[in-house]
């Protein structure tokens, strides 16, 4: 019996290091499944259930996630090029996991650990990442218009060319963030931690601030 059908039969919660590449998981039950080390690249798990899985690890680069649960281990996860468009990676571990390129327009992070992400060229569109921990997180070139960021952790987070347009970020800590050339045009900065930021040809066009957010930027 292969991999695939053991998933197809729920007859296996444990397929550490598994070869799935190109296989069509759309739709499944994978709850608590063990797929850390998984090798997954161009799979397709559009709306799959993976709450509580274990991914650590797994190469799941160009892999569709679009409307799935997504709640789940994901460390050192490879989601470069994968698209999870309206998924749901609410507290999801993300800790140093590779996204470049990912599309994650709509998704939901709420909460979620991104902690030293690489998250370059990223579609973040109107993606929700309130009180996230994104500390040290690498957003150059990335889309966050629309994006909700408020209270969220952006402690030395690299938004170099990074698009905020519109985007949230009320109350939110960037503390020595990199803000060179990132675009705020109308976006919401109310409350925000700026100190120590880097912030050369930056768009403040339109941008709300407080009195003393100004004063750090003087």
């Amino acid at each position: 019996m292969t991999a695939l059908d053991e998933l197809e039969f729920g007859q296996s919660k444990h397929l550490r290091g598994a070869n799935l590449e190109d296989q069509t998981l759309s739709g499944l039950d994978l709850q608590k499944i063990d797929l850390a080390g998984a090798k997954l690249s161009g799979a397709n798990l559009v709306r799959a259930n993976l709450e509580a899985a274990n991914l650590e690890g797994a190469n799941c680069l160009g892999a569709n996630f679009d409307y799935g649960n997504l709640r789940a281990n994901l460390v050192g996860i490879n989601l470069m090029q994968a698209s999870l468009q309206g998924s749901d990676l609410r507290g999801a571990n993300l800790r140093g996991a590779t996204l470049m390129g990912a599309n994650l327009q709509g998704a939901s992070l709420t909460g979620a650990f991104l902690s030293g992400a690489n998250l370059v060229g990223v579609n973040l569109m109107g993606a929700d990442l309130r009180g996230a921990d994104l500390r040290g997180a690498n957003f150059s070139h990335s889309n966050l218009s629309g994006a909700n960021l408020s209270q969220a952790d952006l402690q030395g987070a690299n938004f170099c060319e990074a698009n905020l347009e519109e985007a949230n970020l009320e109350q939110a800590n960037l503390q020595g963030a990199n803000l060179v050339r990132a675009n705020f045009l109308c976006a919401n900065l109310q409350g925000t931690k700026l100190d120590g930021v880097t912030y050369s040809g930056a768009c403040w066009t339109g941008t709300i601030l407080d009195s003393n957010e100004i004063k750090s930027l003087a």
